[in-house]
């Protein structure tokens, strides 16, 4: 679960934790699902517990690094997404996964996602498998 589930209904937060504690120890497949998210709250959050770290003396202030920072976020111990196909024809992120999606390589399709079929997957793979991929670099 990706988001800030403390702001949610009582009811709605018991049913959440239910369903994570009951597939807490899956394995396989991931499914993330984003509900009350935001890139940059995430972020935030992942800054104050770092600083509550700090504070604490769990961690030192030069041990900071990228992997202090990955390690804080929703996404802690998965991969970063290799591929993010945006439905709508849209070209933002709309504050989605900002640090994660750092060196993900995007594909753009003109259809709402309820039209986007196996064969724009498919698509979007073929596309994707023919990209050189740099992680940053030239």
């Amino acid at each position: 679960m990706l988001g800030n589930i403390a702001d949610l209904d009582t009811g709605l937060q018991k049913s959440i934790n239910k369903i994570i504690e009951k597939t807490k120890n899956n394995t396989g497949l991931v499914l993330n699902i984003a509900f009350n998210y935001g890139g940059r709250d995430e972020i935030v959050r992942a800054v104050r517990k770092i600083a509550e770290d700090v504070k604490e003396n769990k961690i030192n202030v030069e041990d900071i690094n990228e992997q202090t920072i990955s390690n804080s976020l929703y996404t802690a111990g998965q991969l970063e997404p290799d591929l993010l196909i945006r439905t709508s024809g849209e070209q933002r992120l709309s504050n989605f996964l900002l640090w994660q999606l750092a060196y993900t390589e995007f594909y753009f399709v003109q259809k709402y996602w309820p039209d986007f079929s196996e064969q724009d997957l498919d698509e979007a793979i073929s596309v994707f498998e023919k990209r050189n991929r740099k992680f940053g670099g030239k």
